[in-house]
């Protein structure tokens, strides 16, 4: 089958490589320049995927990595015209871009949702802050403006620092999101939705996000992740299970997911998700019996169910500089090589999930402006045994100046997962 994938930067690289080994023709359109020579030498390169939706054909399947510039409407558009495409839609470029409207419809459906205030210019949100004082989470509009600054000190001062420095700064000003922070559980659910329904099963996941570990440094996209479809039946009807009907009307066909904070008094969703994650494509893979393309066509069908692996999947995000910044901000050079030792073996090899590589010659080498260069695994039927098997293939690998957090998945299942199951969420 033919694949053709479209987005910024390749974000759904190790997705790509899958569907390439797995026997499908595959071409991936790398719209940033500065991205472009991620994944040379291991898939092949679409210069205009517009052009190439001859070649993909209305057999084939396009895949979109983003919700940026009205990409959802695109797609919206090319399905009405008999293109078999999975990413998103319009709609779920705006429940992920726009808080306020994501919250609103939220509401609408009968979830909890805390106090959310937006505005448009640091100056006003900075005196409401020190009208109101309490502890805040900030956050910006739009995928990707701004990281989230979750506040600690409790009367905002902490806050109000950052936004003090907003006011004077001469870039544009984001759209600024303050809401009371939350205490509790931090974890999302995602499924695939296929324009009608939900796949079976749905996942559970537990992110981390800070840089360093035990939770500290600068606020990542992503540094590892706990995934797991087993007992997620319960947790997905009181979630996204309710919104099966409004993304049936508005016509969303791909993968969501809903962020959430659980504690006492219920399940508070946090954002959307309307599009692959990354890492989480990658980690979700090896729990996933059924293929990439057996998924997707599951999707496009109208499918019931696919099959998956029981247990836990642990992903580790594997780091280079300049990372959390990017080669734009901070000079750092690509190049560098990726290798094991001892090498690995095919089995090994299943767990390693490449990201921002090429291949030159026989070997690989760090590539993009990120430097997210590839998502480790581990599976097991207990999150220890998921964790020792990750970290495991972790000491095989030769890169310089790499780093990872040696934390991923203790915190969960330490105390997070049982509080989860005491407040009775776990099917």
């Amino acid at each position: 089958m033919r694949f053709l994938g479209v987005g910024e930067s390749c974000d759904l690289g190790s997705v790509y490589h899958r569907l390439a080994l797995d026997g499908n023709e595959v071409k991936v359109h790398i719209a940033d320049p500065h991205c472009r020579e991620t994944f040379d030498g291991i898939v092949d390169k679409s210069h205009d995927w517009k052009a190439d939706l001859d070649w993909v054909g209305k057999e084939g399947i396009v895949l979109f990595e983003s919700v940026l510039g009205g990409v959802g409407a695109v797609q919206d558009e090319l399905r009405g015209q008999g293109y078999r495409v999975i990413g998103g839609s319009a709609f779920g470029d705006r429940l992920e871009n726009d808080r306020a409207f994501a919250q609103a419809v939220l509401r609408d459906h009968g979830f909890n949702v805390a106090p959310h205030w937006e505005f448009e210019h640091a100056d006003d949100a900075l005196a409401f802050v020190r009208g109101r004082p309490r502890r805040y989470v900030l956050k910006f509009n739009g995928y990707g403006s701004m990281n989230t600054m979750v506040g600690r000190l409790a009367d905002g001062s902490d806050i109000v620092a950052i936004l003090r420095h907003l006011s004077h700064s001469t870039q544009q000003e984001p759209r600024i999101v303050l809401t009371p922070h939350l205490e509790g559980v931090e974890m999302g659910v995602g499924a695939y939705f296929t324009g009608t329904k939900f796949l079976r099963p749905a996942c559970l996941d537990w992110e981390h996000k800070r840089f360093f570990p035990g939770g500290l440094g600068e606020l990542t996209p992503e540094m590892g992740t706990v995934v797991t479809y087993e007992r997620s039946q319960r947790f997905f009807d009181l979630t996204l299970g309710k919104l099966e009907a409004l993304l049936r009307e508005e016509g969303y066909q791909g993968y969501i997911n809903l962020n959430t904070m659980v504690n006492a008094e219920g399940i508070w969703p946090l954002e959307f998700t309307c599009r692959f994650g990354y890492p989480g494509s990658a980690i979700l893979q090896s729990l996933q019996r059924s293929s990439w393309a057996e998924i997707f066509e599951a999707v496009l069908e109208d499918g019931e169910r696919f099959e998956t692996r029981p247990g836990f999947s642990v992903g580790i995000v594997v780091t280079v500089p300049p990372f959390p910044y990017t080669r734009l901000q901070i000079a750092e050079p690509v190049g560098v090589p990726v290798q094991f030792s001892p090498p690995l073996n095919e089995k090994e090899f299943q767990g390693v999930h490449l990201g921002e590589v090429k291949r030159e010659g026989s070997t690989l080498v760090t590539a993009g402006i990120y430097g997210w260069t590839m998502v480790v695994t581990g599976l097991g039927s207990s999150i220890p045994d998921a964790r020792r098997q990750a970290y495991r293939l972790l000491d095989k690998l030769v890169l310089a100046n790499c780093r990872y957090r040696l934390d991923i998945g203790s915190g969960v299942q330490d105390a997070d997962l049982a509080l989860i199951e005491e407040l009775g969420f776990l099917s």
